[in-house]
């Protein structure tokens, strides 16, 4: 079945955001990206350590929203990306009472369950590196003051890190990672001033 490409790699309609937001259509978006933007089912098993047989109906659902194009090549069934090449899929948030908003909440509610599973494992893992430079496991939450200027910089390190990550391959010698990440403006509360004590 072919279908159109997008020109741009954007979704922003709530129903094909609806779609993506479950953590096994989330991952196997992810992880045709980290491929190289197609890949067969059995590489998508391969990678998410799943039965192919468990992945087709997901697949499926991907194809049949738009998301993904399927195809068959020598036997094999090979799943697409529709962005164009070297595009990845992202989301245009409507903030606000809207549709797209409440799908676009249901996407980081499936990526912080998948974030927080990718966390827990690798914990679980006694030869996970968490210390120096090649250090791969790390949990934080941050908050601080930060003016436009700080922001822009915010913004440019993070899609820094997205470029770095999106353009790889798999590499002989690479591992694969998960990075995620919330950025979101929270409403600063004045300090509570209570009664002076003597």
């Amino acid at each position: 079945m072919t279908h159109k490409r997008s020109t741009s790699g954007i979704v922003e309609d709530a129903k094909k955001i609806a779609v993506l937001a479950t953590p096994i259509r989330i991952e196997l978006v992810t992880v045709i990206q980290a491929l190289g933007g197609e890949a067969t089912v059995a590489e998508l098993a391969t990678q998410l350590g799943r039965p192919a047989d468990g992945l087709y109906y997901h697949l499926r659902t991907l194809v049949r929203s738009n998301l993904l194009e399927e195809r068959t090549e020598a036997g094999a069934r090979r799943y697409r990306l529709l962005t164009p090449p070297g595009k990845r899929m992202s989301l245009r948030y409507k903030p606000g009472a809207t549709a797209n908003a409440k799908a676009v909440a249901r996407i980081a509610a499936g990526m912080s369950r998948l974030a927080q599973r990718d966390f827990v494992r690798a914990l679980g893992r006694a030869d996970t590196v968490v210390e120096g430079p090649s250090r791969e496991l790390w949990v934080a939450r941050l908050r601080g003051w930060a003016d436009p200027s700080d922001l822009a910089e915010v913004n440019r390190l993070l899609q820094r890190l997205a470029d770095l990550l999106l353009r790889t391959r798999p590499k002989r010698n690479g591992k694969l990672i998960a990075f995620h990440w919330i950025l979101a403006p929270i409403d600063a509360k004045p300090a509570r001033r209570g009664p002076r004590r003597s």
